[in-house]
């Protein structure tokens, strides 16, 4: 018999205690903001000073249909600098603007 010194599990941290705040610009209200820069350059940097979880996760779903519709390649440098470009339109701009052949799916 050897006597093994066991180590307590460490309790983690509630999430909200060291959560990135930001004054979300979608909301207009201190929210949780993201866990890091999502995007490069500029736009990334501001996206994670004033862009919350929630609102992100909004430019998420809009950004699908725009990939979808506008049949963008997220590897062509072309398609991503027309997705920095809406990204500052749906944060920084006159907001999110549908694709003229857009057409809602019917539930």
């Amino acid at each position: 018999m050897h006597d093994e010194k066991r180590e307590e599990p460490v309790a983690a941290a509630p999430e909200q205690q060291n959560a990135h705040m930001v004054k979300c610009v979608k909301f207009g209200r201190e929210m949780p903001g993201l866990d890091r820069v999502p995007w490069k350059g500029d736009i990334g940097k501001r996206v994670y000073e004033n862009v919350s979880k929630e609102a992100w996760r909004m430019w998420v779903e809009h950004s699908k249909m725009l990939m979808n519709e506008y049949r963008l390649n997220p590897l062509d440098p072309n398609s991503l600098k027309i997705m920095e470009e809406q990204m500052e339109q749906f944060f920084f701009g006159e907001g999110a603007k549908l694709p003229d052949s857009y057409v809602p799916p019917k539930h």
